[in-house]
């Protein structure tokens, strides 16, 4: 849940510490600008205070949102780029092969980083060229979520819902979808499209970009067929329209969730979501299972955010230690450890925190998260991390940016109907090509 609120949050700080200089910039001690992060919660702000007195006496100001891009570049245009960036590790190559992300071959020897406690499925999309240009922090895996009860209303049981038997999916999704005389009234499954798209990609046999980021495959004639059969499943429970208007109503992150209101039987989702249930709704009656192509083999499809230095960056050393520690195993287990006793107090389960760190996430959940009163949400703590053995992620690339905009914009096409999914995926591919190659030979 931690990235979601970081996007929103709006607070302005300048953290300081008491702790020995990260740097070797002389002078008065500097504070450091940043861009994209915010002090949303105890995960963000326990790490926040460690690195903060890592870097002491320099501080840094703290200024909440979303990562710019059009911000960001003419900031770094105008030679007055920010400090640290927090970004999507799925756009990181494009700023990277523009040369404003600064390599962090020299930070990570100068800090002596240990790059071996991530995850190399998360490294490697932080990873362009053979360089590293990002410290990863969270870890986002996809499972089928199923709201028990909603199920069982609509007179199906929880194991029914599965993505191995397509047919049988479409079905279920017919038969948990539930109309009043105003509209739907509940989502039987949502395929979660345009966003997880590589996922059902994947599932599919379709790889949509190569191993080294540099040709599109978004042409590939499976990657229609499971488009037309995502956009099947929608159709199939009112059309995007209203499919689009009901989801976009929900209470995602509060007392009245859809999980809570009935409103969604089943989805495809992120682990963080666990999370806001068990803070919001304790008690609702939900089962877990993973995503699976159909054969039957797990499929789980990880992105995530990362930590970054921009070329311009006058403060190097100070900004190297702040993404240092603000990856490190010991701050993650510190964050982990202050959510862990706020739940303990409120009488609430802690279902853990995914993180680009496996040293830590082995600390938090072999230690933090113990849920055996909660045997719900145990067990679908346990589907993410096995869910986590068959994890991919989509390679860094020099147009990633542009790439991702191009097939999110096709499936939107199709969606709202003005494309047919071959034609739109085969524009796509005309799109994203075109930018890749353009970002190649600017290199």
């Amino acid at each position: 849940m931690v990235r979601k609120l970081l996007a929103g949050a709006g607070v302005v700080l300048v953290l300081a510490g008491c702790g020995g200089v990260g740097g070797g910039d002389s002078g008065a001690a500097p504070t450091l600008t940043s861009m994209g992060f915010g002090l949303g919660d105890e995960i963000a702000t326990t790490r926040a205070d460690l690195a903060g007195k890592a870097i002491a006496p320099a501080t840094v100001k703290i200024g909440g949102g979303a990562f710019d891009a059009q911000q960001f570049l003419a900031a770094v245009a105008s030679h007055t780029p920010p400090d640290v960036v927090y970004l999507d590790r799925q756009l990181l190559g494009t700023y990277a092969a523009r040369g404003t992300l600064e390599p962090l071959t020299d930070c990570i020897a100068r800090q002596h980083v240990d790059v071996g406690q991530y995850r190399p499925a998360a490294l490697k999309e932080v990873t362009l060229d053979g360089k590293v240009y990002g410290l990863p922090e969270s870890y986002d895996n996809r499972i089928l979520l199923i709201n028990d009860s909603a199920v069982e209303a609509g007179g199906m049981r929880p194991q029914d819902v599965t993505t191995t038997d397509r047919a049988k999916l479409a079905a279920t999704a017919r038969t948990l979808t539930a109309r009043t005389a105003g509209g739907l009234s509940r989502i039987g499954f949502d395929p979660k499209i345009p966003e997880f798209l590589p996922l059902w990609a994947k599932a599919n046999g379709v790889r949509m970009l190569s191993d080294d980021g540099r040709t599109a495959h978004l042409d590939d004639p499976r990657l229609a067929e499971i488009l037309t059969y995502t956009k099947s499943l929608i159709d199939a429970q009112g059309g995007w329209s209203a499919v689009k208007a009901f989801r976009d109503s929900f209470d995602f992150f509060g007392e009245k969730n859809p999980f809570a209101q009935q409103q969604l039987a089943s989805t495809v989702m992120d682990d963080w979501y666990l999370n806001v249930l068990a803070n919001y709704s304790p008690d609702v009656r939900l089962s877990a299972a993973p995503f699976t192509d159909p054969a039957g083999a797990p499929v789980d499809w990880v992105t995530g955010s990362a930590w970054v230095i921009p070329a311009g960056s006058t403060h190097k050393d100070q900004a190297c230690t702040w993404i240092k520690t603000m990856t490190d195993a010991p701050s993650w287990v510190a964050a982990a450890q202050a959510r862990a006793e706020k739940r303990k107090a409120a009488g609430k389960a802690f279902t853990g925190v995914y993180t680009g760190n496996r040293v830590a996430d082995q600390e938090i959940f072999g230690r933090l998260v113990q849920l055996k009163d909660r045997p719900a949400f145990d067990a679908a703590v346990r589907t993410v991390l096995r869910a986590q053995e068959t994890a991919f992620t989509m390679p860094a690339s020099p147009a990633g940016s542009e790439f991702k905009t191009a097939w999110q914009n096709a499936v939107n096409r199709v969606l709202s109907g003005e494309q047919q999914p071959a034609d739109a995926l085969r524009q796509a591919q005309q799109e994203a090509q075109r930018a890749l190659d353009a970002a190649v030979a600017r290199r």
